[in-house]
């Protein structure tokens, strides 16, 4: 069964704001999830993995009347959180994706305690035959 795990990121600083945080911090962040990544991949459960850009480069598109796409800036103003970033995972069961999604939430932070960043697991949908 394959899985999306999304990093869901508070807007601006605080225990989270990475732009706050020393040069070490964010690399010890950033090497925590690598080593993750390294294992999900070597254990032939990782199918994807990226990091998002900031929302200030996020873009909204609806297709217009003849189809032409619309395109407006976004987020909104009023959003209270982003997507960071994701996995894509194949395990066998529930169990085995939060697993994963409680280990990522354990990344270090500043002072190298835990963030404990929220993980949204969700299956992903299969198309019926």
């Amino acid at each position: 069964m394959k899985y999306m795990l999304m990093m869901m990121v508070p807007y601006g600083a605080g225990a989270r704001g990475v732009a706050d945080w020393k040069p070490e911090e964010v690399k010890a962040m950033v090497s925590f999830m690598h080593d993750l990544n390294k294992d999900l991949a070597a254990s032939g459960e990782l199918v994807a993995a990226e990091g998002l850009d900031n929302p200030s480069q996020a873009r909204i598109v609806r297709g217009g009347e003849n189809g032409e796409p619309m395109v407006t800036d976004g987020p909104f103003a009023e959003t209270k959180e982003f997507l960071a970033g994701f996995w894509i995972v194949d395990v066998p069961n529930d169990a085995r994706a939060i697993e994963i999604a409680a280990k990522a939430s354990m990344s270090p932070g500043p002072g190298g305690g835990p963030i404990r960043i929220p993980i949204e697991v969700r299956r992903i949908g299969e198309a019926p035959a």
